[in-house]
C-alpha cells in the first residue's frame, strides 16, 4: 500500500481521507482547522504538521481545497520541490482550467506526474466513497491515478447517478468559466439545464440528494461557483 499525502480536510476531503485509510493506505493528513485534522486522525488518518511535512516521501499527494489560489498557494510553496518527484500529484479541487493548466505545467517542469480529478456527488458521497471523478491527465497517469482513487469512487450499479452527476459537474465547472469571462447571462439556461437533468435522472427519488445536489441546491451551488469565479479573477 502507498503513502498518501492529504491536503484539505473540508466537508469533501474529511470523507475522502479516512477512507484512503480504511483502504489500507498509510495517510497523512493536514489541515489549517485543528477540528478537521483531529478528525481525520480519530478515523485512521496519521497527523502531519504542515503541508510539507506531509508530503515527504508520500507516494501520493492528493489535494481537495476551496479554490485556485488555495491550490496555486500549496502546491507551489509547500508541495513542488518538497515532495519526492516520484509522487503523484492528483488535485481534487474544483477550480478554474487556466490554474489547472498553470501548476500542472509547473509540476510538469519539475519532473511530477500531476492528474486534475474534481469530483461531484457531495458529502454524504464522500464519506460513503461514491464519488464521480472527472479526471484530466495522460493515459500512464490516469493508470496510476485509479488505484487511489478506486476506494472513494462511486460502486457499480450508481451508473445513472454517475452519469448525471458527470453531467451536473460540467455544468458547474461551465458556470465558473462562463462568470470569468463576465458571461452573467449564461446562469439562467443553466439552471434549467440542472432541473432538466434532475427529472431525467432520479425523478422524486433520493438520486440527486445522495449526490448531493438536488436542483434547489444546484441553484445556490451556481450562484457561489460564480461569484468564487469573479473573485478569482478579479485577484
Amino acid at each position: 500500500m502507498a503513502k498518501i499525502a492529504f491536503i484539505g480536510l473540508g466537508h469533501m476531503g474529511g470523507g475522502m481521507a479516512p477512507n484512503l485509510a480504511q483502504a489500507g493506505h498509510q495517510v497523512r493528513a493536514f489541515d489549517l482547522s485543528e477540528e478537521a485534522l483531529n478528525a481525520a486522525v480519530e478515523k485512521g488518518c496519521g497527523r502531519a504538521g504542515s503541508a510539507e511535512e506531509a508530503v515527504k516521501d508520500a507516494d501520493v499527494v492528493i489535494t481537495m481545497l476551496p479554490a485556485a489560489k488555495h491550490v496555486l498557494g500549496v502546491y507551489r510553496d509547500q508541495v513542488l520541490g518538497k515532495a519526492p518527484t516520484s509522487a503523484l500529484l492528483i488535485d481534487c479541487s474544483t477550480i478554474d482550467v487556466a490554474s489547472a493548466r498553470s501548476i500542472e505545467e509547473e509540476a510538469a517542469g519539475l519532473g511530477y506526474t500531476m492528474v486534475d480529478a474534481p469530483v461531484s456527488g457531495g458529502i454524504a458521497a464522500a464519506a460513503s466513497g461514491n464519488l464521480a471523478f472527472m479526471v484530466g491527465g495522460s493515459e500512464d497517469a490516469f493508470a496510476r491515478a485509479q488505484r487511489f482513487l478506486d476506494p472513494i469512487v462511486v460502486k457499480a450499479g450508481d451508473h445513472d447517478c454517475l452519469v448525471h452527476a458527470v453531467r451536473l459537474k460540467c455544468i458547474e465547472l461551465a458556470v465558473q468559466q462562463a462568470a470569468a469571462v463576465e458571461v452573467d447571462q449564461a446562469l439562467g439556461p443553466l439552471v434549467d439545464e440542472v432541473a432538466q437533468a434532475r427529472s431525467l435522472a432520479c425523478g422524486k427519488n433520493d438520486c440527486f440528494h445522495v449526490l448531493g445536489a438536488p436542483a434547489f441546491q444546484m441553484r445556490r451551488r451556481l450562484g457561489i461557483s460564480m461569484r468564487t469565479a469573479r473573485m478569482e479573477t478579479s485577484g
